[in-house]
């Protein structure tokens, strides 16, 4: 008893008369790598700030939606929330977000911030979330597989599915994409939808654009696709299809990273790891999505905002900032200009054995996009078209009840119109 009041004591005289800022930071990366890193970093931070002590409390995406707003509710969210843009919509409903304008700002004088990482959480005239990290999908593939079959790494949507169809054979298919109702589904159709040139869902008073010869042909194409991917590819979600790739079932896929998988399960040379822009049709840009990973502050009392503030800005610092990316080698990539030349980043031994595949996907991060969240608007019925899954429902409609595209788009399209008003 007599410890404990000493310790609150110290910690006062310490913060310079004031009770140290308790900080409780939420995010979803669940890992226990990820977890024990992000300790680290706090640690470090505690230490060199007695007067704001942060702690972490490690959620999940199966259930952070509904949990951070009845945490909200009732009045005991976290201080500090790690987000994707449509969450941050869904959160900012609540009133509880708060712009981190200022904030925002000075770190990108100081760091850059990739347009592609900032641009999703600027809107309203404020800046709600501050970008700490970016994933961008890429076309992974077996280089061992491609090679025995005689394949050329594809660079178009002919040569995508003329290689899918030839790498089928002998109980291996060509290529693994999902048709289930999650996250995983929504974005890999989305990289089929940019190709095809179906980018916008909104126009530009925010109503939906989905059923357009755009949308219908990219529906049709991943249609074709799909018969050279795993029967139980309808039930897949990520770890699925990484698992699938690294034992050989599969010989390509669509992945934000495949690296630690391969590395760990593959039992194979770093250089038989492949890694490619994903592919277009013939003449068209290439673009992936990409998500940008940030931090909302959701406290309005002065003192524990300028505290988060500090511990964010502390985890950018060129210092800090290549191991907070390497939490996870090869997934998470710097959302800023300064990070992309991070020294701790690029000397991560994982970074250094598959540089090459780092290399990359940095180059893939600074020209992608996120569906909602193009053409420097963002329409609120995002949140909603994202929180049902309803790019995955639309592919479950071509897929599993071999509705046409034209039927499943035009499907799509009521949903969403439904969804976003």
């Amino acid at each position: 008893m007599v410890r404990a009041i000493w310790l609150m004591v110290a910690a006062f005289w310490l913060a310079g008369g004031a009770l140290a800022q308790q900080i409780t930071l939420w995010h979803q990366e669940q890992p226990p790598g990820r977890v024990a890193r992000v300790q680290q970093l706090i640690d470090e931070f505690n230490r060199a700030n007695p007067g704001v002590t942060v702690r972490q409390e490690v959620q999940n995406w199966g259930d952070v939606y509904p949990k951070t707003l009845a945490a909200i509710r009732a009045g005991v969210q976290p201080d500090i929330l790690f987000t994707i843009p449509d969450f941050t919509l869904v959160v900012k409903e609540t009133g509880a977000v708060q712009p981190v304008t200022a904030l925002a700002r000075a770190l990108n004088s100081r760091y850059r911030f990739l347009n592609s990482a900032l641009e999703p959480y600027s809107y309203d005239n404020q800046i709600w979330a501050v970008p700490m990290y970016g994933m961008t999908q890429s076309l992974w593939y077996r280089k061992d597989l491609l090679d025995a079959a005689g394949v050329k790494p594809p660079t178009n949507w002919d040569e995508l599915l003329a290689a899918a169809k030839k790498l089928t054979a002998d109980g291996r298919y060509g290529i693994g994409i999902p048709a289930n109702r999650n996250l995983y589904t929504d974005q890999v159709i989305y990289n089929f939808m940019i190709g095809a040139g179906a980018k916008e869902l909104f126009d530009a008073r925010c109503g939906v654009t989905f059923n357009t010869p755009a949308t219908v042909r990219a529906l049709g194409y991943y249609r074709d696709l799909f018969q050279y991917s795993p029967p139980d590819s309808t039930g897949w979600a990520w770890g699925e299809a990484e698992a699938a790739f690294a034992s050989g079932k599969v010989a390509m896929i669509l992945q934000f990273t495949t690296v630690q998988s391969f590395d760990t399960q593959a039992k194979q040379p770093a250089g038989n790891l492949g890694v490619v822009a994903i592919p277009a049709p013939a003449g068209a840009k290439r673009g992936s999505i990409y998500y940008s990973n940030g931090a909302m502050i959701l406290t309005n009392d002065a003192a524990k905002r300028t505290a988060a503030e500090r511990f964010i800005s502390f985890l950018l610092e060129p210092r800090n900032y290549g191991r907070f990316l390497t939490m996870e080698p090869a997934l998470f990539l710097p959302a800023t200009e300064s990070g992309m030349s991070s020294v701790d980043f690029f000397r991560d031994r994982t970074v250094i054995k598959y540089s090459r595949q780092v290399q990359s996907m940095l180059t893939n991060s600074r020209s992608g996009s996120l569906f909602g969240f193009t053409s420097g608007r963002v329409c609120k019925g995002i949140g909603d078209i994202s929180a049902q899954n309803l790019l995955a429902q639309v592919v479950q409609k071509v897929i599993v009840e071999k509705q046409t595209p034209e039927q499943a788009a035009a499907w799509g399209q009521e949903q969403m119109a439904r969804a976003a008003r």
